[in-house]
């Protein structure tokens, strides 16, 4: 009897250990509701294994295979619907009252555009052709002067206009270099120091000289003492005729964009002051009025 009750303590205890390390259970938590893991006995090699399994892993494992249902499609009219929400939504913050919540809303929307047109921008920049480095030839001053009084004595001229310098450009004074040393260039519209910015990019792409720069916008070019037409006239790192619209137009609708931006900002720092100066004043007639009382 005395041996008795020290061996059933230890199988209790041997059973306790198990059952813990098997399901990770505490002493406060019942068998029962611990896991649904399955323990199953195997017997291969003449020897006896207890493993267990998680049925859950099995219902994964299929789920895996399995192709999730698409997303089902918006009709017609639910995005109708959905559009007409966002538009109302809209319009209540055009006719706020609040001045402040019209603004606010007008410098949003200004925003997100600002933002989708750089990102349009971005598709036309294009890398520079890695290539022979241009040396310009040195001319002396009575060499410079010659070209320059027959540059603006000949009528040959290239135009650049609202597109800025593309590939017809380039490939245009190519042409002109046929028959002549030197090619006028007219920049039209041109905004203040934009035609020096012309100047290097049409030389880095015509291996040109540039010889003068006038007032009106008009650069003359020289073609080089040992000039040969290129086979491709028209260079590779340049956008087309439509793609360089395209762009003016991004660029255009950017500036008069930015330009909104900042005005808005303005309004609203204008308003913020005038309700805080409001604010203010009320403040003074109430400390005036219950110090007269």
């Amino acid at each position: 009897m005395s041996f008795s009750m020290p061996i059933a303590m230890s199988s209790l205890a041997v059973q306790r250990s198990v059952t813990n390390k098997l399901f990770g259970l505490q002493r406060w938590q019942p068998v029962r509701f611990r896991s649904n893991a399955l323990v199953t006995l195997d017997t291969d090699d003449d020897v006896a294994r207890f493993s267990l399994k998680d049925p859950s892993a099995k219902s994964q494992a299929q789920t895996k295979g399995m192709k999730m249902p698409k997303r089902q499609k918006m009709s017609r009219k639910a995005k109708l619907n959905e559009l007409k929400w966002y538009r109302l939504k809209a319009k209540k913050k055009l006719k706020s009252p609040n001045p402040e919540v019209r603004i606010r809303y007008k410098l949003e929307k200004a925003k997100r555009k600002e933002e989708w047109l750089i990102e349009k921008l971005r598709k036309y920049e294009i890398p520079k052709a890695p290539g022979p480095e241009h040396d310009p030839e040195i001319l002396t001053e009575e060499e410079r002067f010659y070209l320059k009084r027959t540059g603006e004595k000949k009528k040959n001229y290239v135009p650049v206009g609202r597109r800025g310098v593309f590939g017809g450009v380039v490939l245009n004074m190519h042409l002109h270099w046929k028959k002549h040393e030197t090619v006028k260039v007219v920049c039209k519209p041109c905004r203040p120091g934009q035609v020096h910015e012309y100047a290097e990019e049409l030389a880095r792409l015509s291996k040109g000289a540039v010889i003068d720069i006038k007032p009106n916008n008009i650069i003359i070019f020289y073609r080089g003492k040992n000039y040969v037409q290129p086979e491709v006239m028209s260079p590779p790192d340049t956008l087309s005729k439509q793609k360089a619209l395209e762009k003016y137009r991004f660029e255009q609708s950017l500036e008069h964009t930015s330009q909104y931006i900042e005005k808005l900002e303005e309004e609203l720092e204008e308003y913020q002051k005038h309700v805080a100066l409001y604010k203010k004043h009320e403040q003074t007639t109430t400390a005036n009025s219950m110090n007269s009382n």
